[in-house]
């Protein structure tokens, strides 16, 4: 239960460049609001840091917030911590009032994730691997026009037995209507819609798409969905089971059979329902060149594997921090695979014609499932082996999507490059950057 909890805590983090209402007593600041207060010596610092922060997250050392370049880090310490970013030693840290310290700094290397750890009398203090420095093309850019999300739309499943799935469909402002947009769905997607949250996806579309680096998309943020309304089907009793064995509540255990499942059932439900009503109401692309889908976690080998089932409804793939393990594996005795075994399908299967650009770190779980860093790994290697286009985008970061975040305007980049709305198809070859590249090696660093 412990992973997929994590799954959905990744998006209820202490977001990096909240806009606070200004001037509000007693509001949390922003990166910039504390900067400020830092920088003038204003003697509302300290308060403003005890607001703005979890009691736990100054006791913990990971109290931490971002703008761009500009970062402020604040922790509780009975010695002055001495912070280091990146594995360097940062700037000084100052006194915001007793036991409250704090820095603020300039981080370098945008669209990338960083880390930061303190030592306190020479030991080793809290600290994280997962703080990302957003570039400009994850923020509202002034000029861009926004798109419009829609209201939440319910939608209950035939193939999945009367479950019950919330959904948002995102038009951007260039959309038009006598013209068909490329398409690109969200798993877990209600997680993504929050331009100021940990994951700003709309800010990004909407400044790729005014610099003509992405195509005029629609995007589908679908949530997984929910069982509980349907008691004594197919799909409930298969649920209620899988919970029951693994003391998981209904809601994560239709997740994990909706994402961790290695069959075409979930790819057949967005083709048949959750799309057949969004191609509705909009002029929508039916050719999978033009057609994205994206997760994290369970929602990253879920959206791999729609594209590896169906590769004419998806061709484009993002996977963060993908469980590629063998969550769902024997559970179902009709689906003989599970997501462990996908290194060997890359390999032995018939190629598909696929673009995938997978992302993880070093730091990702080890559990009762697998070894997630080991696990995208083989599957980069396999990938490597049969000269897919794909990439891997590797760090130290946990099971977090602070990386993929960061770089998400690079993924975005890559994943279109070379689109030709003129075109309904394209043999996609392997990147001549990452063809030049030796195959995956791992060295052995904490036995």
């Amino acid at each position: 239960m412990i992973m997929l909890t994590i799954a959905y805590a990744l998006f209820a983090a202490h977001a990096v460049h909240a806009q606070n209402a200004p001037g509000s007593a007693g509001a949390k600041k922003s990166a910039t609001e504390l900067i400020e207060l830092a920088r003038s010596s204003s003697p509302n610092l300290r308060s403003a840091i005890e607001t703005t922060f979890d009691p736990k997250q100054l006791a913990a050392g990971t109290a931490w917030l971002g703008h761009g370049h500009d970062f402020f880090f604040a922790a509780e310490a009975a010695a002055t911590p001495e912070l280091f970013i990146d594995g360097r030693r940062g700037p000084d840290m100052h006194l915001a009032g007793p036991g409250i310290w704090y820095a603020v700094s300039r981080i370098e290397g945008l669209g990338k994730p960083h880390s930061f750890f303190y030592q306190v009398a020479g030991a080793k203090f809290g600290g994280s691997f997962d703080v990302p420095a957003f570039g400009p093309e994850s923020y509202q850019q002034p000029g861009v026009p926004s798109g419009t999300l829609s209201e939440k739309i319910t939608h209950t499943s035939k193939i999945y037995d009367g479950m019950k799935s919330d959904y948002w469909i995102y038009v951007p402002a260039e959309y038009k209507p006598d013209t068909p947009a490329a398409l690109m769905v969200f798993q877990d997607g209600g997680g993504y819609t929050d331009r100021n949250g940990n994951n700003p996806t709309l800010n990004v579309i909407d400044n790729l798409i005014a610099e003509k680096k992405i195509p005029v998309m629609i995007c589908v943020f679908i949530n997984p969905g929910d069982i509980t309304d349907s008691p004594g089907t197919p799909t409930y009793n298969f649920v209620k089971g899988y919970a029951d064995k693994w003391q998981r509540t209904i809601k994560d255990s239709m997740r994990s059979t909706l994402y961790d499942t290695v069959s075409d059932r979930y790819v057949r439900y967005l083709r048949d329902e959750v799309l057949a009503d969004v191609a509705s109401k909009y002029n929508i692309r039916r050719d999978s060149y033009s057609r994205a889908i994206t997760g994290l976690s369970s929602g990253g080998i879920c959206s791999f594997n729609a594209a590896w089932q169906m590769p004419d409804q998806f061709s484009r793939v993002i996977s963060w921090i993908g469980s590629f393990e063998s969550i769902q594996w024997k559970e179902d005795p009709a689906v003989p695979d599970g997501g462990q075994d996908y290194p060997e399908k890359v390999l032995h299967e018939d190629k598909r014609n696929i673009r995938a650009w997978l992302q993880d770190g070093s730091n990702d779980l080890d559990v009762r499932y697998g070894n997630w860093p080991l696990a995208n790994l083989r599957l980069a290697t396999a990938l490597k082996f049969k000269e897919y286009d794909f990439h891997l985008s590797f760090a130290e970061g946990t099971h977090n999507t602070a990386h993929g975040a960061a770089e998400f305007p690079e993924e975005m980049v890559w994943l279109w490059r070379d689109y030709d709305p003129a075109k309904t198809g394209q043999n996609y070859e392997m990147d001549p950057a990452e063809k030049n590249r030796s195959t995956f090696r791992v060295t052995i660093t904490n036995r």
